[in-house]
């Protein structure tokens, strides 16, 4: 990343999101430019991981089968704004199997070329199921990796009871884990195709998206969460993705992105914490919080946070700052089941 200064460093280069802020051209529509931009985020984000875990910041054994490469030199703050995003999404995560003591359901909306399905076997926090859903062409990929890397097909194999898994070009199904190929934007397909895979309404579920909604429009991303909100009883959804766009470094950020010709088609939902938390309170999600990147790396265990400062020297620590104060994770929850969603948080 090249930084010029605080508000002209090369915003679609910093990439702390599955969807990064490298943009689609032109908001998210049917056209296959704008989601072809959108698809080249998912390495983005898997090249910026794999580089931090190479550092030292976080242990991912998996994300090698992924991206080989090392690649090149990412910032300092890039490797902690990937650390702390992913540290806050696996806390909430992790919380919400204990409590629902792995008897639940997750749903990783665009997951990308995401290896949580592997952490959780290894940390013994498999849910019942793991589906994964994404662009077709990812889901191709990702599925030609599993099938030719054994590290990422024998947990698969492991936990599936049968001998022969449901394989396609763009769906992997077994008794535990399962890759779907859709469109976010076309609920009712998603639906039928979750369903065809053994989705189950009645189980608690926990959804997941990492700047996956920021590409849809409002109404686009409204239709998934009324969807999720219908659909569960008892669920979590968990969203990291930006928010305070409406300061002056955040619209420096959209203007940057405007001169290259590409726009965030959420960024309205973007505003603040607020908006974060009121687009899943309107839904119909009992509970709903959200937190800047910022604090919750004020929150995350200090003694690991002192470990990962001491990897690489951080000169621009007024830009972690604001940077981190540009993403959020936000959370909301419904409990018919009075597990104690609610009480979820930092």
């Amino acid at each position: 990343m090249r930084l010029c200064n605080v508000y002209s460093f090369n915003v679609d280069q910093i990439t702390l999101g599955e969807g990064s802020l490298m943009a689609a051209r032109q908001p998210f529509t049917d056209t296959d430019t704008a989601d072809e931009a959108v698809r080249t985020t998912c390495d983005d984000a898997t090249t910026c991981k794999r580089f931090a875990t190479s550092k030292g910041y976080w242990k991912d054994p998996y994300i090698q089968y992924f991206v080989r490469s090392v690649g090149e030199r990412k910032a300092p703050e890039i490797n902690r704004g990937y650390y702390a995003r992913v540290q806050g999404v696996n806390h909430l995560l992790d919380a919400f199997i204990k409590k629902a003591e792995c008897d639940c359901q997750i749903i990783n909306l665009g997951a990308g070329l995401d290896t949580t399905f592997w952490r959780l076997k290894d940390e013994n926090l498999m849910p019942r199921k793991f589906f994964e859903v994404d662009f077709p062409t990812i889901v191709a990929r990702k599925i030609h990796n599993i099938k030719t890397k054994p590290p990422l097909s024998k947990p698969i194999i492991e936990t599936h009871s049968t001998d022969s898994l449901l394989l396609d070009a763009h769906s992997l199904d077994s008794d535990r884990y399962c890759i779907i190929g859709a469109d976010l934007r076309d609920i009712s397909s998603l639906d039928e195709k979750l369903k065809k895979f053994q989705l189950n309404p009645e189980l608690p579920t926990l959804l997941l998206s990492e700047c996956v909604l920021v590409y849809m429009t409002p109404s686009q991303s409204s239709n998934l969460v009324n969807w999720a909100a219908e659909t569960f009883h008892t669920a979590m959804f968990i969203n990291y993705e930006q928010v305070n766009m409406s300061d002056r470094f955040g619209q420096v950020m959209i203007e940057n992105l405007q001169r290259r010709q590409c726009t965030l088609a959420g960024v309205e939902l973007c505003q603040s914490l607020d908006s974060q938390k009121e687009r899943f309170l309107k839904a119909g999600w009992e509970h709903a919080d959200a937190l800047d990147m910022m604090t919750i790396y004020s929150m995350l265990r200090q003694d690991d946070v002192a470990r990962i400062e001491r990897l690489e020297f951080l000169d621009e620590k007024e830009l972690l700052q604001q940077l981190l104060q540009h993403y959020s994770i936000s959370w909301a929850a419904k409990d018919k089941l009075n597990l104690g969603l609610s009480q979820l948080a930092f």
